[in-house]
């Protein structure tokens, strides 16, 4: 093992300015959210807003946040809080946003961005118009290992890109209610699931120009697996994934000069490992942040864009997010999958 690849510029979430923060739509991921915001960086969840005040309630016992709304009315008008967090199913994400920015409040917004980018598109334009940040919560892009990828790409330590690849499976014993399975809250595995590889390709290759996919769809109407080849120039992004089997979720790079890999999952804190063309390999460290732990570093990168006044990321622009829901909209038209109101 060399020491000689590129190390990561991504700043220590604890060096990040301290900003309070209100979330919307207390579930699995907010609360996976708000215990990696306390524990290595200094901002804090004050507020929490739900459709059910019980739940609210609840969330806000468990995680140490000072008020509970049961609207989320209530809590975007909360004067105390800096910014929201929407971690509500896709379905909702374009009214929960739309209602906060309309509030004046900067955004971070879990993925997929919507459901769709016609949605997508006016809550970009909405928050250009009045000048508030928003973000894709796309955690991954955030994280030290990214970045020596980005390093790596720039450096054009791989030669010319041929084949990115990528997938994310996993199992789920779920009930047909379960809002995985649920069309009316834009489930199936794509934009659960299937946005990491996709967004992983985009941050390599940028968008498709041509895009080829095919699935096979539940009994309720969703998406089960997905598989798609995402062409762009003479380079070939591969993804993959399903919700009715546990993959390797790992992804790879591979150029005329080498190749890069990291292991499952590898939207999480990883190690990157390089393969030259005669074999040899270098492999970075994976850091002292785990798991979802990893959460944390796309709360202090918007920390810091609301300290500068920044009002997109530079790493992961709004365009781009928009051009990511258009090709999971193209997708979907591929395979058949159409949510309500569509």
């Amino acid at each position: 093992m060399s020491s000689s690849l590129p190390s990561a510029r991504t700043a220590d979430p604890a060096d990040a300015p301290p900003i309070k923060w209100g979330v919307i739509a207390p579930g699995w991921i907010a609360g996976q959210f708000a215990g990696a915001v306390h524990r290595h960086s200094k901002s804090r969840v004050v507020a929490v807003g739900s459709s059910s005040a019980q739940r609210a309630q609840e969330f806000a016992a468990r995680h140490g946040a000072e008020r509970a709304y049961g609207s989320y009315e209530e809590l975007v008008a909360d004067d105390d809080i800096d910014a929201v967090y929407v971690a509500s199913p896709h379905s909702h994400h374009f009214e929960q946003t739309r209602l906060a920015l309309l509030a004046g409040k900067p955004v971070l917004v879990e993925k997929a961005f919507t459901q769709n980018a016609a949605q997508a598109s006016e809550l970009i334009e909405l928050a250009r118009a009045s000048g508030t940040l928003l973000l894709e919560a796309m955690w991954s892009r955030f994280l030290p290992h990214y970045d020596i990828v980005r390093r790596l790409l720039a450096d054009g330590a791989l030669g010319d890109v041929q084949t990115v690849i990528g997938d994310h499976g996993q199992y789920f014993d779920l009930e047909p209610t379960h809002r995985l399975l649920n069309p009316a809250l834009a489930g199936g595995a794509l934009l659960d699931l299937g946005i990491y590889p996709i967004s992983f390709t985009s941050f390599v290759l940028g968008a498709p120009d041509e895009i080829r996919a095919i699935g096979t769809m539940t009994t309720t109407g969703v998406d089960a697996q997905v598989s798609a080849v995402l062409r762009t120039g003479s380079a070939h992004g591969i993804i993959s994934t399903t919700q009715t089997a546990a993959s390797p979720t790992t992804a790879s790079i591979s150029g005329t000069a080498g190749r890069i890999e990291i292991a499952g999952p590898f939207y999480q804190p990883q190690a990157v490992r390089v393969t030259d063309r005669a074999g040899g390999t270098r492999e970075t460290a994976s850091g002292s942040i785990a798991g979802h732990e990893g959460l944390v570093y796309q709360a202090a990168h918007f920390a810091e864009l609301l300290r500068s006044g920044s009002t997109e990321s530079p790493l992961l622009p709004l365009s781009e997010t928009l051009s990511i829901m258009q090709t999971l909209d193209e997708i979907r038209r591929q395979i058949g999958l159409v949510y309500p109101g569509e």
